[in-house]
């Protein structure tokens, strides 16, 4: 039987990032955010009312995920931590991260997501200075709507009604 690897695929043309070693746990939040008045209160047992404002994104937290190169002395920065550091830079053309999938096998996770927070250190390093290991603390992946069919539109030159308003708007400041 084969070891799948957890994943991250892109969905923005950045490379894929496949972890080393599975994590050993995985932590979900979803939150539900509420507001009580004091003053408004059940007739029957005195309880605050609860409002309702809006649901958070789901979240998820992965820990404790190790990188280890040592066996071949190559940097393990450069050969896998870096992919993750790019998770938390503008996708090439975006004005955001890249936005993966999270997949474990056939499970996924998060069907969009991106990196809220990466927290990494590295822990062992060749006389060199080489470092050869790496533990990820906190990776923590939240996730993003699904675009509107219409969000790409290409950009378009305005009609003469629209270049008129345009005008009048700069005339008068």
């Amino acid at each position: 039987m084969n070891l799948t690897k957890a994943a991250l695929i892109s969905q923005d043309g950045v490379s894929n990032i496949e972890f080393m070693f599975n994590p050993a746990q995985l932590s979900f939040d979803g939150v539900v955010e509420t507001s009580e008045n004091a003053g408004a209160r059940t007739q029957d047992k005195g309880k605050p009312k609860v409002s309702f404002s809006n649901i958070k994104a789901y979240k998820i937290t992965i820990s404790n995920i190790m990188f280890d190169t040592y066996e071949n002395g190559t940097d393990v920065v450069k050969k896998y931590i870096d992919s993750f550091k790019q998770t938390v830079e503008f996708a090439p053309g975006k004005q955001r991260t890249p936005i993966y999938q999270f997949i474990w096998g056939n499970q996924i996770y998060l069907r969009r997501c991106f990196v809220e927070k990466l927290s990494y250190k590295l822990t062992m390093f060749l006389p060199d200075g080489t470092p050869v290991r790496a533990v990820i603390d906190s990776l923590s992946l939240k996730e993003a709507d699904e675009p509107k069919p219409n969000e790409a539109v290409a950009a378009r030159n305005p009609s003469p009604n629209e270049r008129r308003n345009q005008k009048s708007l700069f005339k008068s400041s």
